[in-house]
């Protein structure tokens, strides 16, 4: 069997992202090199490798509207953000901690895992429930939920922005083990009164259902509305894969899809409810006692 190999005819470190921006015009295999994770994992050859670790775009940045990303700004960054991480109940802490281990998080990039738009991503479901946009170079800002439905867009990512809400969210996902990819991710957030729920790793790209499409109208859901949620997420499309098949990614989507709103809503479910969603046990490793729920703030580092 032959190796991976990942070759580069030219390397460029480029000053600006009109720079990047430029060369990538110039040849369809010019690629943007973000923290360069996937990229390395295949046998290719890249015309010329592009640079944005001198574009200043390392930095999240806070303003009295929305917090700003950085492209080159890692997963690390993200999950430490103390700020931001305030804003989204601990939303993208949640999302990333589980992500392998601390050294490729200080690695990956968030610019690169948004552009990607990657089935398996934990960062791009939760920052598709929130009110969230891209910054490109040529396109300008586009909403993040109209990005994931573009096709493949020759555009340099320089900021992901959040804009500041009320919010009530929560984040939660299934993983077969610790650091593993998700067989399944739900992310739920409450803001401009209308409710966010974005289902991920199906191991299709995540898609968001909002409002009415998710079966919820109140900030704090009736049963009826939980149940209805329920429906909806079933009814979503599902594949399989290494990390679980296409029925047990349905099967798994209703209770998880509940517990997200119901965390991000801070409200129980009565024991009626609760019967009906044991029908699928969601492991406990996926919840409070070990993967994707630990105490917000506390370092990674510190509970491994």
């Amino acid at each position: 069997m032959g190796e991976n190999v990942l070759k580069f005819g030219t390397y460029v470190r480029v000053g600006n992202a009109a720079e990047a921006y430029e060369l990538l015009q110039k040849n369809r295999n010019n690629k943007i090199v973000g923290g360069g994770i996937w990229m390395r994992l295949g046998s290719r050859r890249v015309a010329t490798a592009i640079d944005l670790s001198a574009c200043g775009l390392d930095q999240i940045e806070e303003t009295e509207t929305e917090f700003r990303i950085g492209a080159m700004c890692t997963l690390r960054q993200l999950e430490r953000h103390a700020g931001l991480n305030a804003l989204v109940n601990n939303v993208f802490e949640f999302a990333v901690h589980d992500i392998v281990g601390v050294q490729l998080r200080n690695t990956a990039t968030v610019g690169g895992s948004i552009y990607g738009r990657f089935g398996f991503s934990d960062v791009l479901s939760a920052f598709l429930a929130l009110d969230s946009y891209v910054e490109l170079t040529g396109a300008g800002r586009v909403p993040l939920a109209e990005f994931v439905r573009m096709g493949y867009v020759r555009d340099v990512i320089e900021h992901v922005v959040v804009v500041k809400h009320d919010y009530r969210a929560s984040y939660e996902a299934v993983r077969k083990a610790a650091t593993d990819f998700p067989s399944l991710n739900v992310t739920a957030a409450w803001w401009n009164n209308t409710w966010h729920v974005t289902v991920g790793a199906r191991p299709l790209r995540a898609t968001l259902l909002q409002g009415v499409a998710c079966g919820l109208t109140n900030e704090q859901p009736s049963e009826d509305e939980l149940r209805a949620l329920a429906a909806s997420v079933r009814a979503l499309s599902y594949g399989t894969n290494l990390w679980g098949s296409a029925d047990y990614r349905r099967r798994i989507s209703a209770p998880l899809a509940v517990q997200a709103v119901r965390r991000a809503a801070g409200i129980e479910l009565s024991a009626a409810l609760a019967r009906e969603l044991e029908t699928v046990q969601v492991p406990k490793f996926a919840t409070d006692e070990y993967s994707c729920r630990r105490v917000p703030g506390v370092d990674s580092s510190e509970v491994r």
